[in-house]
């Protein structure tokens, strides 16, 4: 007969979850993926292999975790989170380390691409819902945090790289960082990273336990994911930010062309990356503080549409056209806050994970069409410019779509932060309750919540 896990130790406070989820995800795909461009001249040169066909793991690598995400949406609201994240973390570094084995084969070097993405998969949105479960009233915050070391990450390691392959070659170079990723990643999870109130049976969660001479009740308030399809606001976050996505995504990628088009130097453009990089961290701390404070559909709008102003003084000089990138990087940074709150506000955590994970799956997917977009305004209208009224365009529609989403359906519960740290079962009392209220009453009689007195 199953026995019910054991209650696992509390951490120290709940924002150790979040850096070790940050820590964890800073030596994950992001890593990979951040350092791809620094491999490419040293296996073209060994190889023989032509640069699309090196640059080109970044989308295989992409489609391995759009279709990674699918999968382990469907897992991630049924199993622990150690039990998704610590395989994850593991086959992802597995996969990053098979590369520096690969033979002068352009089909075989894609195979271990397209499994650091797949695998690759497996360590985000379980460490995502980890984090939500713990905070309600700081819970963009918490995502920003996460998301900001993360950045930190990606934007430490082709330092890292770069002096990997100058000292020991760049196959060397993936099998160290490959062990880098697993004995970091696996260290933090097993360390700080679990889900309030998470109890399994050999992994399996279960929405009931019997502890301290009490029954408690496990379950979360929200949505299944084939009621959330069927409401307006799935499609309006989908759609939305989706389009968010693909305009900054699209400027990012062609950002040094175009402002070298415009008489900007090479150096100066290239470090205006910097800025954006620097802007998008700043973004995702500080949006996530207003947001937790601010109604989504509000700060939303208002974020969207920054870039709009950044692409009118997007020219030299290059004070100005700093400024403007500062623009488009903040919305970048806000836009990873607003997906997951929004998910949660509208939809509830029930089935967070099984939610999240297409729409992720979809934006890295649609994320392709900015960069494709912009490079064939170019090509056939010989410039970007005419391409700029589309963009503004499309950050209007996106806009509008998260501004009128309407009133939360799962506002933040008053105190719920304070007691889920005090005590993680109490809280799951308060979640289990307001998920048989709510399931009961429907989504027009759902206000704000506050704990039982």
């Amino acid at each position: 007969m199953s026995t019910l896990a054991h209650r696992p130790a509390q951490p120290r406070s709940p924002w150790w979850v979040v850096v070790g989820g940050g820590t964890a995800g800073a030596v994950g795909p992001q890593m990979y993926l951040a350092t791809i461009g620094l491999f490419v001249a040293p296996i073209v040169e060994e190889t023989g292999f032509s640069r699309t066909t090196v640059t080109g793991a970044y989308s295989v690598a992409a489609v391995g975790m759009a279709i990674g995400l699918l999968i382990v949406a469907r897992l991630v609201d049924r199993f622990a989170a150690r039990y998704l994240l610590v395989p994850g973390f593991v086959l992802f570094a597995v996969s990053m380390a098979m590369i520096a084995l690969v033979p002068p084969v352009a089909p075989v070097y894609l195979i271990p691409c397209f499994f650091v993405g797949f695998f690759g998969a497996g360590t985000t949105v379980p460490a995502a819902r980890a984090v939500v479960s713990w905070f309600d009233n700081n819970r963009a915050l918490a995502i920003g945090v996460v998301t900001g070391i993360i950045s930190l990450g990606a934007a430490l390691a082709p330092v890292l790289a770069g002096a990997l392959i100058d000292s020991v070659g760049w196959r060397p170079a993936y099998g160290i960082m490959a062990l880098i990723a697993a004995v970091v990643s696996v260290t933090m999870v097993t360390v700080f990273v679990r889900a309030r109130a998470e109890r399994h049976v050999r992994g399996r969660l279960v929405l009931q336990t019997h502890e301290e001479g009490r029954d408690v009740g496990l379950r979360l308030p929200g949505l299944t994911f084939r009621e959330s399809v069927r409401t307006r606001q799935f499609w309006g976050i989908a759609v939305g930010l989706g389009l968010v996505g693909v305009v900054v995504i699209g400027l990012q990628v062609h950002l040094v062309p175009m402002l070298t088009d415009r008489g900007l130097s090479s150096a100066d453009a290239g470090s205006l990356l910097v800025v954006f990089g620097l802007a998008s961290l700043v973004g995702r701390v500080v949006g996530g503080f207003v947001i937790d404070r601010v109604h989504g559909s509000v700060v939303g709008p208002i974020v969207i549409l920054a870039p709009v102003a950044g692409l009118f003084f997007l020219h030299p000089p290059f004070a100005g056209a700093a400024v403007a990138v500062a623009f488009i990087g903040l919305a970048f940074g806000v836009e990873g806050d607003l997906l997951a709150v929004l998910i949660t506000r509208y939809l509830g955590t029930r089935d967070f994970g099984r939610i999240l994970g297409p729409v992720q799956a979809a934006f890295l997917l649609g994320s392709a069409l900015g960069p494709l977009l912009l490079g064939l305004g170019y090509d056939v209208l010989g410039s970007y410019d005419p391409v700029i009224p589309v963009l503004v365009g499309i950050l209007v529609i996106g806009a509008i779509l998260i501004a009128t989403l309407g009133p939360y359906a799962y506002p933040a519960v008053t105190g719920f932060d304070q007691l889920a740290a005090r005590d993680e079962l109490a809280a799951s009392e308060v979640l289990n309750d307001l998920a048989g209220h709510r399931d009961a009453a429907g989504p027009a009689d759902r206000g704000h919540a506050r704990l039982p007195h």
